[in-house]
């Protein structure tokens, strides 16, 4: 046996504690046969040996076993490769979708120094009454009801003592061992896992800086300010800081408590309607959406409004994003197999290397199932496990964000049938699907800045042109036998060609993108101005295009 090289590992010695009971950890689970893949045993696991998995759990139930019994870092991963299925067969990313982050509360004792420091001030300075009976205990923080010496009911959340550095030292082996499977593993052929492991890193520290949850509510308060559905708790800044946040108290039911929310004589279909209001604003309106929808994080309040909390996992959809969803929704609609494959290699998804057809071929068998299925009949989570297997397999690389939004969406479907059992979440998001569509494609602000940065760009490189082509000329005199010239007339052919096929590829594209358009704007009803405006561009770029193709016919003859 060769010895394993130690060096390898950055922080070895300073965690060595930390890796055995790692190690030991998803040995005992039944992964030791994974010591295999390391080139050489390392000398401090010698006295490891593969203990045989329990029976009655699949492999995938004691991966998230293991996951849970390491702490919360390793839970908070593997909530984060839940939403992964690019990288873990969909049996792992089932079973660790039922990750809870719930742990056995540590007594107010040793809770509340931390609290006390973190304010700088006696507890009594700043609040009247404390429950001391956390309302909810996780692996990072407790939550205590409360009152300010104002006594405006609050609720507190304390983090855990001595989280930091244990979170600390779990980042940074998770960062070491991503690093190693990236340099000898098939899947560090595929994937960046150092990249994943460090934008982990970044999300897990952002959620122990409460000040950046304090944030996200008044932004998610900020965006859906004017809207009388929808309430989001205020932050008391003043008591906040990275250890601790106090927000507003919501007086309400569980969203998921159906016998009390009848008993309070609540509407549940308009529950669920302002609760999917939420999600389509949230998602094609602002991009800016709450990622941790679980009911635990939802009361019903007073006439059907929904409260909302904790804040510190959002989801962002740039412009980009959500002109690639649309693409990839639109042939999807029209059945086009062979452009989703497009569409998934346009975006990036799909590697350089994919095997098209099979890809295809697997789309296509999507496609097929649930050709003429009315959308109100698919279910979000059944359509997801059923393109999971086709993403791993592919080794699809989907914007995490991506993955992250069907997650949410699967989660606030099921939270609405559950509420209503007709809820048709399609039916309640296809005019604003409609609506974003129109507002993407036509001309707006976004277009004029993209059009004066390509400008900007384009007239850079005139500007350049010729210095370069005369340093260009210069090497090639000085360096080679060979001398560039070209005559005034083959420049100007030179000039007229290129002329020609830039005007036909432009008007080709005017031509294509406002025959999709035409039938969009004439569905949605938009105003008879842009109709007109629509048709009118259309038809003058189908004779623009009528023109170039006789001056080139003319020009053959």
């Amino acid at each position: 046996m060769t010895v394993f090289n130690i060096p390898k590992i950055s922080r070895p010695i300073r965690h060595l504690q930390r890796y055995r009971h790692i190690l030991t950890v998803f040995t005992r689970h039944g992964f030791g046969f994974a010591l295999s893949h390391l080139p050489a045993e390392p000398l401090w696991l010698r006295e490891l040996h593969p203990v045989p998995k329990r029976e009655r759990a699949t492999l995938p139930a004691h991966f998230r076993q293991a996951l849970e019994e390491l702490g919360p870092a390793f839970v908070k991963l593997g909530q984060m490769l839940s939403t992964r299925p690019d990288l873990l067969p969909p049996d792992y990313i089932a079973e660790l979708s039922r990750l809870q982050d719930r742990v056995k509360p540590r007594p107010w004792e040793e809770m509340r120094p931390v609290l006390e420091t973190s304010l700088n001030a006696p507890l009594g300075d700043v609040f009247g009454e404390i429950t001391l009976e956390p309302l909810a205990s996780a692996s990072l923080a407790q939550v205590y009801e409360a009152k300010l010496r104002t006594r405006q009911r609050v609720v507190i959340k304390v983090q855990r003592p001595n989280i930091r550095p244990t979170i600390r030292t779990d980042l940074e082996i998770i960062h070491d061992l991503a690093r190693y499977a990236q340099d000898h593993t098939p899947l560090g052929r595929i994937y960046d896992l150092v990249e994943i492991a460090d934008d982990f890193a970044h999300t897990l520290r952002n959620e122990l800086d409460y000040t950046i949850e304090g944030r996200n509510a008044d932004r998610f308060r900020r965006n859906f300010k004017g809207e009388d559905a929808v309430h989001i708790p205020w932050v008391y800044w003043d008591h906040t800081t990275e250890r601790v946040l106090v927000l507003e108290y919501l007086e309400g039911i569980k969203i998921n408590d159906i016998e009390a929310i009848d008993t309070a004589g609540y509407d549940r279909e308009r529950i669920a309607n302002n609760a999917a209001r939420m999600i389509v604003q949230e998602v094609l309106q602002d991009g800016y959406f709450h990622a941790d929808p679980h009911p635990g994080n939802f009361v019903v309040m007073e006439d059907e409004v929904i409260g909302a909390m904790d804040f510190g996992i959002v989801g962002h959809l740039n412009r980009s994003d959500r002109v690639n969803l649309i693409r990839l929704s639109n042939v999807a609609v029209q059945e086009d197999a062979q452009g989703v494959t497009d569409a998934l290699i346009h975006i990036g998804a799909a590697p350089p290397d994919v095997d098209r057809e099979a890809l295809t071929r697997d789309v296509q068998r999507v496609l097929n199932y649930y050709s003429g299925v009315t959308l109100k009949k698919i279910r979000i989570e059944e359509l997801m496990g059923d393109v999971m297997p086709i993403a791993f397999e592919h080794h699809l690389k989907l914007p995490s964000n991506f993955w992250l939004l069907g997650k949410t969406l699967a989660m606030m479907e099921g939270l609405g049938l559950k509420l209503a059992p007709d809820f048709d979440i399609f039916a309640f998001a296809s005019p604003h699907v409609t609506r974003l569509t129109v507002e993407t494609l036509l001309p707006s602000r976004h277009w004029a800045q993209e059009l004066i940065r390509l400008g900007l760009s384009w007239g850079d490189l005139l500007e350049q042109l010729p210095h370069a082509g005369r340093l260009l000329i210069d090497r090639f005199e000085n360096g080679e036998p060979i001398k560039l010239a070209l005559a005034s007339q083959n420049l100007a052919a030179l000039d007229r060609m290129v002329t020609r096929l830039a005007l036909s590829l432009i008007i080709s594209g005017m031509i294509i993108g406002l025959a999709w358009l035409t039938p969009v704007v004439t569905q949605a009803q938009a105003h008879w101005i842009v109709q007109a405006f629509v048709i009118a561009a259309f038809v003058i770029a189908l004779l623009m295009g009528i023109g170039v193709l006789y001056s080139i016919v003319r020009k053959k003859q």
